[in-house]
């Protein structure tokens, strides 16, 4: 993936051209050249610019008429342009401006001159982008959270409705309100995942630290998800320590990465398939877990954005995620100054192994 800033050159000299690219030589920028408005107009899709250099004085259509063309259009609007003029009265940098441009620089060019305006424009560029990628993340964590809320809360409704009808069995009621259960701890799980994540990311959590044995935490936790295994006839293999070790961790966070690492691979395992839990001491303070299926695996170009918070469109199997819970994971794991890594299983599936230190108290 190409990373270099692109810059549009816009000028009828292409001796102007030849004396930028000399003064820019050094700057690892991709430099595009168009001749007149017109073609940089038509290449704005091909080059992609990050910032547009443009000589006001152009024949037919002159930079101040293309500088306008191209700020009437929403999708390239935010892109900085600097005009180049040899003009100098405050009436025609009035018009460079009021036309839309975002900077002058006035011939002839000094070299330092225009590094430190292109610089200029491109950190207001990249910052503008920076926001928009935000904005984006943030309506689609909103539009797959409402999909996910819905879901539980229609399970819950319509299960609901159901225990009303009076000649229900005893049975079928037990059930529906074992669904009801299951969907509203569904609920709350993800908004406190939430909580913790936003409190984690900002700084203002302070973990909790204490011994755990990890024999103890990790049957818990297979304990826990052996109903839901159940259903589909997955198997838990657990490879533990002997018991009575311990290990320093906030144990609520840390438990609730182990859940969330045991319920995604539950989630992207067959019918008829195992779970692997694997977990050791490495040495004193230190431990490493190990969470293996045999599921469709994950590809190479997903394995590193499956931890990015709020990766929407991931599907795996036919089946979507979010990404919340592992990128839960990997914050939560970040925070006690452990790593978690993913890598594939054999013959076929994951496995996400948790790596986590002793802790180092600075005062």
């Amino acid at each position: 993936m190409n990373t270099l800033s692109s810059i549009l050159i816009v000028d009828d000299e292409p001796n102007n051209f030849d004396v930028i690219e000399t003064f820019l030589y050094n700057e690892n920028y991709q430099l595009y050249y168009a001749q007149n408005g017109h073609k940089a107009i038509t290449s704005l899709e091909r080059v992609q610019p990050d910032v547009i250099l443009m000589d006001v004085m152009m024949p037919e259509m002159d930079g101040l008429e293309t500088c306008q063309l191209i700020k009437q259009s929403a999708r390239w609007q935010p892109v900085p342009i600097i005009m180049v003029t040899a003009l100098t009265s405050k009436e025609d940098l009035a018009r460079c401006l009021s036309a839309g441009a975002d900077d002058f620089i006035s011939k002839p060019i000094h070299g330092m001159e225009l590094r430190s305006r292109i610089h200029s424009m491109l950190r207001i560029k990249h910052q503008y982008d920076q926001v928009q990628e935000l904005l984006k993340w943030r309506e689609d964590m909103v539009n797959m959270m409402v999909h996910d809320l819905r879901n539980s809360l229609t399970s819950m409704i319509l299960s609901a409705h159901i225990l009303k009808y009076p000649k229900l069995s005893p049975e079928k009621q037990q059930v529906k309100v074992d669904q009801i259960i299951s969907a509203g701890e569904e609920l709350q799980s993800m908004i406190d995942g939430l909580l913790i994540m936003a409190k984690l990311e900002s700084g203002k959590m302070i973990l909790n630290y204490s011994e755990v044995d990890i024999y103890s935490l990790c049957q818990s936790v297979v304990e826990e998800f052996s109903a839901i295994a159940e259903k589909k006839n997955i198997q838990f293999i657990s490879e533990l320590p002997e018991p009575g070790g311990s290990l320093k961790v906030d144990v609520a966070i840390f438990r609730r990465i182990i859940n969330n690492l045991i319920s995604n691979a539950i989630k992207f395992s067959p019918v008829n398939s195992q779970i692997i839990l694997r977990a050791n001491y490495i040495e004193t303070g230190s431990a490493k877990f190990e969470i293996a299926d045999f599921g469709p695996g994950v590809k190479k170009e997903l394995r590193e954005k499956i931890f990015d918070k709020y990766e929407i469109g991931t599907t795996i199997n036919n089946t979507s995620q979010t990404g919340l819970g592992l990128a839960f994971c990997k914050i939560a794991i970040e925070a006690h100054g452990g790593k978690i890594t993913l890598q594939d299983n054999h013959p076929q599936g994951s496995i996400f192994t948790v790596e986590v230190s002793e802790v180092v108290t600075s005062f």
